[in-house]
């Protein structure tokens, strides 16, 4: 016999704090890319990061919106969560930063993901920001910069 299974609606209203991370969020409601830097070593995070990882002393938040950033890896994604099935396939990339000792996984737009290419590992690109900001990581993604 096969199991039985039964079909249920769930709903739930969750309420989520940014918190130490807001100022990120809202500086992409604005069109900036802000990063975190360790005052004392320099050590710069691509993504928000409230502390060090390494001394645990607070970081400073630098805007990187303009900072010269090309594509480090990427991968086409074929299937994704709820939210994303009906952009699949979809192009997926780690953004390199000049002086950000880390890399940014963002969407990377404006390239086609049926024809993906060697050719953009290294591309230069640029930052674009979603009109009306939901307040999510997505509302950043990237582009070519021609």
């Amino acid at each position: 016999m096969a199991p039985i299974q039964i079909e249920q609606e769930y709903k739930i209203t969750y309420l989520h704090s940014y918190g130490q991370d807001s100022p990120w969020f809202a500086a992409l409601t604005n069109k900036r890319l802000l990063a975190s830097r360790d005052p004392e070593s320099g050590y710069t995070t691509a993504n928000p990061r409230g502390h060090d990882m390494y001394s645990g002393a607070e970081t400073k938040w630098i805007d990187i919106t303009n900072v010269p950033a090309h594509v480090h890896a990427f991968t086409v994604c074929y299937f994704g969560s709820q939210e994303f099935l009906p952009e699949c396939p979809f192009v997926l990339a780690l953004i390199e930063f000049e002086g950000v000792n880390t890399l940014l996984l963002t969407r990377l737009m404006g390239v086609d993901p049926d024809a993906p290419s060697l050719n953009w590992i290294g591309m230069e690109v640029k930052p674009r920001f979603l009109r009306n900001s939901k307040l999510k990581p997505t509302d950043v993604y990237f582009v070519p910069n021609e």
